[in-house]
């Protein structure tokens, strides 16, 4: 059977099953949950201790307003790494290495960063769409081309991100050909 080099990409199925689905939910029942008892037992008092450092860690460099974002920073960073620790495991599939679930991530956090940037700073947000010393002619179709470049950043670092991730992949299976 004759495969191209971009089908190490594709997601498989398994009895119609797609296997992203198992591979997105499978680390999440590797986290065990704190029970109602007294002590924990280790396992759990270590994921705690790794918990609280790493988030420590994540929001050292950030005001004390950026300490809202803590549990989806932190949720997103463990979401990602027991991904791509997955990917690690021989057979396995890494879905981090799809555009949908890149793009899916991308998208909301870019739109997220913009709205809250509009609504605490608009006067800042907004500046950036007109460079400083433009003609007035220029104005107006600058504000359009500057408008067009900030959508399509995100959707650009998303299919940037996956090419990055692919490319040692691609690489590494066309050296062994």
């Amino acid at each position: 059977m004759a495969l191209g080099f971009f089908d190490q990409f594709l997601s498989p199925t398994h009895l119609g099953i797609p296997l992203i689905l198992i591979a997105m939910v499978y680390p999440w029942i590797l986290y065990p949950s704190p029970s109602n008892r007294w002590l924990n037992n280790r396992l759990v008092t270590l994921q705690g201790q790794f918990f609280n450092r790493f988030t420590q860690q994540l929001l050292l460099p950030l005001n004390q307003g950026g300490h809202k974002w803590a549990l989806i920073l932190m949720s997103l960073m463990v979401f990602l790494l027991s991904m791509n620790m997955l990917g690690l495991l021989p057979y396995t599939f890494t879905p981090t290495t799809q555009l949908s679930l890149n793009m899916g991530f991308a998208v909301p956090f870019w739109l997220a960063t913009v709205i809250i940037g509009m609504r605490n700073q608009p006067t800042a947000a907004l500046g950036h769409l007109l460079p400083e010393g433009t003609p007035v002619l220029l104005i107006p179709v600058l504000i359009i081309i500057e408008t067009i470049s900030f959508i399509i950043r995100a959707i650009a670092l998303g299919v940037r991100l996956t090419a990055n991730l692919t490319a040692g992949h691609l690489l590494i299976q066309l050296i062994a050909t």
